[in-house]
């Protein structure tokens, strides 16, 4: 079973301040050209998108600079809701490693992760963290988080849609655009159960 877990561009929630994403149809064959074409304008963290370490960190890792391992392979999928600290972490963690996939973890359900909760998942040796929010910190201020989290070279996977998906080990696949010299990439992710 495969489960789309992406937003549609168009339609997506975005971080407040952020541009939209734009589609322009620049050939048409309804207008009578051969082919169609389009060219989109957008921010790189609309929608479902990966932040790389250079999103808040200087001289940090940009997109192409990643190791695709990171956004491939077994995860866990954890249901919470709330703010998050260092005890939840330690709860997931657990969890995940007795499922054999504490490598990747995804968080559904209205949560905030808190520095408190960065700096446990920080000391874990995950590679991804995801959530449903477009950003992984406080709304109000996510630059703490996002440097811990970054800092510690663990890649951030913003905008999820876990809607029904049940908690658990799955396979995920979330590989960012090949955008060099950017801080973040959009991406299509899904899991495989």
């Amino acid at each position: 079973m495969i489960i789309d877990i992406s937003q549609e561009l168009f339609s997506c929630r975005m971080f407040p301040g952020d541009d939209p994403p734009v589609r322009t149809k620049v050939r048409s064959i309804e207008n009578g050209d051969e082919y169609d074409l389009t060219n989109i304008s957008m921010c790189v963290h609309n929608g479902t998108h990966i932040d790389a370490p250079a999103h808040f960190i200087g001289g940090g890792d940009t997109v192409e600079k990643l190791a695709l391992s990171a956004f491939v392979g077994d995860c866990y999928v954890a249901r919470r809701s709330g703010e998050l600290f260092a005890p939840d972490v330690v709860e997931i963690m657990e969890t995940a490693r007795a499922a054999d996939a504490a490598k990747r973890i995804l968080i559904a359900g209205d949560i905030v992760i808190t520095a408190d909760a960065a700096g446990a998942f920080a000391q874990s040796g995950i590679l991804l963290i995801g959530n449903e929010s477009q950003t992984i910190g406080p709304p109000d201020a996510p630059a703490e988080v996002h440097k811990i989290l970054l800092g510690a070279n663990i890649v951030i996977l913003e905008g999820i849609e876990l809607g029904d998906v049940v908690e658990g080990r799955y396979f995920l696949s979330a590989a960012p655009l090949d955008l060099g010299g950017c801080e973040g990439s959009p991406c299509r992710a899904y899991l495989m159960r």
